[in-house]
């Protein structure tokens, strides 16, 4: 009896692809290697990859030709605004990766300080949707130039007045004489399907690959502490230990005073918390990340 393949729409390459296919690896599916430039087939899984433009993901999720994909998703909300019959679309899943900010930019040497300087002037974007719901909500009515890209000249050359951009480390808007003066939107990778779907065949896959990528996310941000401690110390050591509710604390072999202790931690772990730690009588501290977890 054959078994229905899932169809996960994956951007074909950039930032948003590798973010993808890392998961899809840590997740433990391997992929055949094939000369089909639209299709990638799972062996281990009744998984197809359809590797697509980051554009085209929402409306192919929308009309089912793909059951789920993995977008950004400044570009799923984008593509809400420009299209009623993809308000159907759900996040099913935020996936940690290709984190980016949509800001409002505008000259270093010019006379748009704030939000309200936008009155009547113009925004260059590659997301007027976005930008426009944005400013609207605000009472700030400003038209909008889409561009396709090289938006951050757009001043410079006088073709609007300030922009709305994505923006990681600023470097771009910084070789451009510009500053962010407001946060638009804060966007991830998410993974995405229809909210409406009849009973489908492909949804053990779904919630087993689901299940998989919350197993990823969480040991992204999990790590395992080993270290010693004095046996009087153990609490101070506990309000110590970010994110960690009971730790396992163990006899060490001919000594009565010292124990040792491991830990999941699920916050982050800074030099600073080795540091406290240590001040709190820890020694031999180990930290380890933890490559696969499931609840």
């Amino acid at each position: 009896m054959s078994v229905e393949r899932l169809t996960l729409g994956v951007q074909k390459k950039g930032r948003l692809a590798d973010g993808g296919f890392e998961l899809l690896k840590r997740a433990g599916v391997k992929l055949a290697y094939g000369r089909d430039q639209l299709l990638r087939r799972a062996e281990n899984l009744p998984l197809d990859l359809m590797l697509i433009r980051d554009d085209d993901i929402p409306s192919f999720v929308a009309t089912g030709a793909c059951d789920y994909g993995i977008v950004g998703e400044n570009v799923l909300h984008e593509a809400k605004h420009r299209s009623a019959r993809l308000s159907g679309l759900e996040v099913v899943l935020k996936l940690g990766f290709a984190r980016c900010r949509l800001k409002l930019a505008a000259a270093k040497d010019g006379n748009i300080r704030t939000i309200d300087d936008l009155n009547g002037r113009t925004v260059a974007t590659s997301y007027p949707g976005l930008t426009q719901a944005y400013l609207r909500e605000r009472g700030v009515e400003a038209e909008m130039v889409e561009m396709g890209g090289s938006v951050e000249v757009a001043p410079k050359v006088g073709v609007a007045d300030a922009i709305c951009d994505l923006v990681s480390t600023g470097a771009t808007l910084e070789a451009n004489g510009l500053f962010a003066f407001e946060t638009v939107f804060e966007s991830e990778a998410v993974l995405i399907r229809r909210s409406e779907r009849a009973e489908d065949p492909v949804e053990d896959t779904a919630q087993l690959l689901v299940q998989r990528f919350e197993g990823v996310i969480a040991s992204r941000q999990t790590k395992y502490i080993l270290l010693n401690a004095p046996t009087d110390r153990i609490e101070e050591v506990r309000a110590v230990l970010p994110g960690t509710d009971a730790p396992t604390v163990a006899p060490v072999v001919g000594r009565e005073d010292v124990v040792a202790v491991h830990a999941v931690c699920t916050e982050e772990v800074f030099w600073s918390t080795l540091e406290r730690l240590k001040a709190v009588g820890a020694r031999s501290i180990l930290v380890m990340p933890i490559e696969k977890m499931m609840a």
